[in-house]
C-alpha cells in the first residue's frame, strides 16, 4: 500500500471516500488546503472526505549507504552540491528576470513619454487651430494679412462671365408665368405629412419634383413632392450637416460634421474631400455650376473645381463659420460666423468687400434673387434682419421682421417676393411688395420645422422637422 503522491509507504494512511485512493495524510491535507481538489482525479475534495486507515506502523529500513560515517559525509556532500547548483540556477534566473523587468520598465517609460508628447502636441495644435485668424503679429505691432488663395484663371473667367450675364438680366427679369400669388400663399396648409427614417434631420434640398433630406446619423431620404412619400434612401456614413442638388438633379453633395464634402452620383459616392480641420457646416453652388464652396468651423472657406473635382482655393476668416452662400450673381460669397459677423468676400480672390453684424452666432443666411437684399438670423433671435447691399453700416439694415420665435432656416423664392422662415414656433412667409416697398405676412402656420424650402413655381413649401417629419404646404381648395 503506497501513497499516490509520494509513491512510498504512508506513515498515516488515509483513503478518499470518493475514489478510494490511498495517500499520506500530511501530504494530501496540505494539497487540499492549497487546491481543494483530489491530487489524482482533480475532483473537489475536502479533509472530511478522507478516511483514516488502521494499519501497523511501518518502519522504513535504513539504506545501506547510511551505515557508516564516510557514507553519511558523502551523502551530505551530494546534498550540498545539489543545493549549491540550485542556488546558482536561482541566481541566474533572478538576473534574467531583473533584466527583463528593466527592459519592460524602459519600454513603458518610453511609451509614456511618447504618449505625453503626442498629447501635448495635440493639445497645442487644437489650441492653435482655435486661435487661427486672418492676421498674425509682426515686430512693429501691426497686423499682417494671411495670403488667401485666389481662383485659377479659368474659374475667374467663369465667375466674371456669370456675373456679367446675370447682373445684366436680373433687373429686367419678369416674374415667371404661373408663379404663386399672395392669395395662394395665404391659403397654404399641409397637403401631406410623412415621417421619414432620418433621425436628427439637419438639412434639405429641393430639385424639381424631389427633395433630399439629410440627418446627423448619416441617413438621407429622397422624397417625392408629387407622391408625398419617400422613394429611396442613401447612406452617407457620416453625420450630414448640409445637402445640395447639382447638375439638374443628377448629383448630390453633402457636407458632414467630420469635415468631409461628399459627391454622390446615382446614389453612390464617387468623390470625397477632407479639406476642413473640423465640421463642414454648409455648402453652396456657384451660379455657373463650375464652383462648389464649403465652409467649416476651422474658419475657412474652400472652393472646389467641379470639372476635375479638386480644391481650387481656400480663404480664411477670423471666426468659425456657421453658414455660407454665393450671391445670385456669383461675384460675392457671404459667410456667417460664430462672432455674429457676416463677411461678404470676393469670390475670385477672397478679399473682404463688406461686413455686417447680427451680434450673435449667425444661424441662417439667404440672398434674394433681386441681388440687393439678403436676410439673416442669429442664434437665439426671434427676428430676421433684411440687409441692402447698396448701403453700408447700420443703414444697410433696411428691415427687421419680428417672427415671434426662434428661426432656424430661411428660404427666398425665385421671384424675390416671398421669404419663408422656419423654427420651433412654426413656418411663416414674409412678402415684400416692390411697388409699395412694404412688408406683409401672408402666412403663419404652427408646423414645427427645422428646415424650409420652396418647391417649383413656389406652389408648395417643404417643411422638415428635426425628427424627420416632412410636411408639404400647398394652397387649399
Amino acid at each position: 500500500m503506497l501513497c499516490a503522491i509520494s509513491g512510498e509507504a504512508p506513515q498515516e494512511p488515509v483513503a478518499s471516500r470518493k475514489n478510494g485512493t490511498v495517500y499520506e495524510k500530511r501530504l494530501v491535507e496540505k494539497y487540499i488546503e492549497e487546491n481543494g481538489k483530489d491530487p489524482v482525479t482533480g475532483e473537489e475534495l475536502s479533509i472530511d472526505d478522507l478516511l483514516p486507515l488502521k494499519t501497523e506502523r511501518i518502519v522504513a529500513p535504513r539504506p545501506p549507504t547510511l551505515t557508516s560515517i564516510p557514507a553519511l559525509l558523502a551523502t551530505f556532500q551530494n546534498e550540498w552540491d545539489a543545493v549549491a547548483l540550485e542556488r546558482y540556477s536561482l541566481k541566474e534566473q533572478l538576473a534574467r528576470t531583473r533584466e527583463e523587468l528593466a527592459t519592460a520598465l524602459y519600454q513603458l517609460d518610453g511609451a509614456t513619454r511618447v504618449i505625453e508628447r503626442l498629447s501635448r502636441e495635440r493639445d497645442e495644435a487644437r489650441d492653435a487651430l482655435s486661435k487661427v485668424t486672418v492676421s498674425v503679429g509682426i515686430s512693429n505691432g501691426e497686423a499682417m494679412a494671411v495670403d488667401n488663395e485666389g481662383l485659377p484663371e479659368a474659374l475667374v473667367a467663369a465667375v466674371e462671365e456669370t456675373q456679367a450675364k446675370l447682373s445684366k438680366s436680373r433687373k429686367k427679369r419678369p416674374i415667371p408665368e404661373g408663379w404663386v400669388t399672395s392669395d395662394e400663399v395665404s391659403s397654404f396648409k399641409p397637403s401631406s405629412t410623412d415621417s421619414l427614417p432620418v433621425p436628427q434631420t439637419s438639412s434639405a434640398a429641393v430639385q424639381g419634383a424631389y427633395a433630399a433630406i439629410g440627418g446627423l446619423e448619416g441617413d438621407v431620404a429622397i422624397f417625392s413632392l408629387e407622391a408625398g412619400a419617400m422613394e429611396r434612401t442613401i447612406k452617407v456614413d457620416e453625420p450630414v450637416t448640409d445637402t445640395l442638388w447639382a447638375d439638374s438633379g443628377k448629383v448630390l453633395f453633402f457636407a458632414t460634421s467630420k469635415g468631409s464634402v461628399k459627391r454622390f452620383d446615382g446614389g453612390s459616392e464617387v468623390a470625397s474631400f477632407s479639406e476642413h480641420a473640423g465640421p463642414a457646416t454648409a455648402i453652396s453652388m456657384h451660379p455657373s455650376g463650375q464652383i462648389l464652396a464649403s465652409v467649416g468651423s476651422d474658419k475657412s472657406i474652400v472652393f472646389y473645381n467641379i470639372a476635375d473635382m479638386s480644391r481650387a482655393s481656400r480663404v480664411y476668416t477670423n471666426s468659425s463659420i456657421t453658414t455660407g452662400v454665393f450671391h445670385p450673381d456669383g461675384h460675392f460669397f457671404a459667410a456667417g460666423t460664430t462672432s455674429g459677423d457676416i463677411k461678404l468676400l470676393m469670390t475670385v480672390n477672397g478679399e473682404e468687400a463688406a461686413s455686417f453684424s447680427l451680434g450673435a452666432p449667425v444661424r441662417a443666411l439667404a440672398f434674394s434673387e433681386n441681388g440687393f437684399f439678403f436676410a439673416a438670423t442669429a442664434k437665439g433671435q426671434s427676428s430676421v434682419t433684411v440687409f441692402d447691399l447698396r448701403k453700408e453700416g447700420e443703414a444697410a439694415k433696411v428691415k427687421v421682421l419680428d417672427i415671434g420665435g426662434a428661426v432656424e432656416s430661411l428660404a427666398w423664392d425665385y421671384s424675390g417676393q416671398f421669404l419663408a422662415t422656419a423654427g420651433p414656433s412654426g413656418v411663416t412667409v414674409q412678402q415684400y411688395t416692390k411697388s409699395a416697398k412694404s412688408w406683409s405676412e401672408p402666412l403663419r402656420t404652427a408646423v414645427v420645422s427645422a428646415c424650409v424650402r420652396w418647391c417649383p413655381l413656389a406652389k408648395k413649401l417643404l417643411a422638415v422637422s428635426s425628427d424627420g417629419v416632412v410636411s408639404v404646404l400647398a394652397a387649399g381648395e
